[in-house]
């Protein structure tokens, strides 16, 4: 650990060095990436800091107990040997932490696909309490968010939709939400109060730069179409809304939230972009699946990962036995705890696996 913090203060010295050079403020493509760099080893850079201080403090009250007879000054000794090296523990584990591999993607602003499952209307009726959950939850943690397409059913639900969440470490938030998630609940619709089940299907996507995924604008079948939606003055005036077809994979994106065709041919690009990475990301996982089997948050999406039950007023995570008795506020966006525990067991099975 001590070769790979070395290092590391190396580099952050290197990109320090760099953010004061004339030449590097005039490229701002280059700046902005040096900048992500520099705050990105900062954390490690600070801790690695404070423990050598630890360390220090540490040696320094030793040295004074070997050296002292007094025992007033040996008592105040004691009592800062014993607070330093604890500081030191504390630190030292959280450097281990620090130093762990890191999802490249964790920063990216994500864009989030729920499509209603087994269960007919219900399910869709479902995917719009999750949509609701979700972003009720961003807008408290401070997260941005658009819808991009929706197909929404007669009675208030959805059988598709699709939205994007904006802000730093969206990703490292939302990703551990891919996954089969199961409802169980007696429908409106059921005279006989009988408990049905249905389930939505959630894929987190990181938003991925045009450098990370190459399209041929010659393999994009490009279409316009009038927006379809609940009505209002802009609504099927003009042919706003796009369609892009993606002809080497035969993927489908639509986007019509915006008014303008543009805006919505380039959120279209985006969201495609997302799908082409993510595939790309799992035949590449293919080769190391049972790696990730072993890890909370693989993504599956036919993965059942969490239930929702109603009569219970109970949520149950299956990827780490969690459950809670707080149904309501959970679907309210009350879900960041769930979040930290997941993270947390993610962390504590990568420092098993190390």
């Amino acid at each position: 650990m001590l070769t790979k913090l070395r290092e590391a203060e190396q580099k952050y010295l290197h990109l320090e060095a760099s953010l004061s050079d004339p030449t590097v403020a005039a490229d701002p493509a280059r700046c902005a990436q040096i900048s992500k760099e520099y705050k990105a080893l900062s954390p490690i850079i600070d801790t690695y800091r404070a423990l050598q201080k630890a360390e220090n403090d540490a040696a320094e009250a030793m040295q004074l107990l070997e050296e002292s007879s007094d025992a007033e000054l040996r008592a105040l000794a004691n009592e800062e040997l014993k607070s330093a090296k604890e500081t030191a523990d504390r630190l030292q584990r959280e450097l281990t932490v620090l130093l762990l591999p890191h999802d490249p993607n964790d920063e990216k602003n994500v864009i989030v696909e729920i499509r209603a499952g087994a269960g007919g209307e219900e399910a869709a009726l479902f995917a719009a309490v999750l949509y609701r959950m979700y972003t009720m939850y961003a807008t408290s943690a401070g997260f941005r968010c658009s819808l991009l397409s929706e197909t929404p059913t007669e009675l208030g639900g959805y059988r598709q939709l699709a939205f994007q969440i904006e802000g730093e470490g969206a990703y490292s938030r939302f990703k551990y939400e891919s996954g089969v998630h199961r409802v169980q609940r007696v429908p409106d619709t059921e005279s006989q109060g009988r408990i049905q089940t249905s389930t939505a299907t959630v894929a987190v996507l990181p938003e991925v730069e045009e450098v990370s995924v190459e399209i041929d604008p010659a393999d994009l079948i490009f279409e316009s179409c009038k927006s379809s939606g609940a009505g209002g003055q802009h609504i099927n005036k003009t042919e706003s809304a796009v369609r892009l077809t993606h002809r080497p994979t035969g993927i489908v994106v639509e986007c019509q939230e915006e008014r303008s065709q543009f805006k919505n041919k380039d959120k279209a690009l985006k969201m495609l972009r997302a799908i082409l990475y993510d595939r790309k990301q799992r035949e590449q996982d293919e080769a190391i699946a049972s790696d990730r089997r072993q890890q909370v948050g693989t993504g599956d999406r036919s993965e059942r990962i969490r239930t929702y039950n109603y009569p219970q007023g109970r949520i149950t995570d299956h990827r780490i036995g969690m459950t809670l008795y707080s149904l309501d506020r959970f679907l309210n966006g009350e879900i960041g705890g769930m979040i930290d525990a997941l993270a947390t067991a993610e962390t504590a099975e990568k420092l098993k696996n190390q």
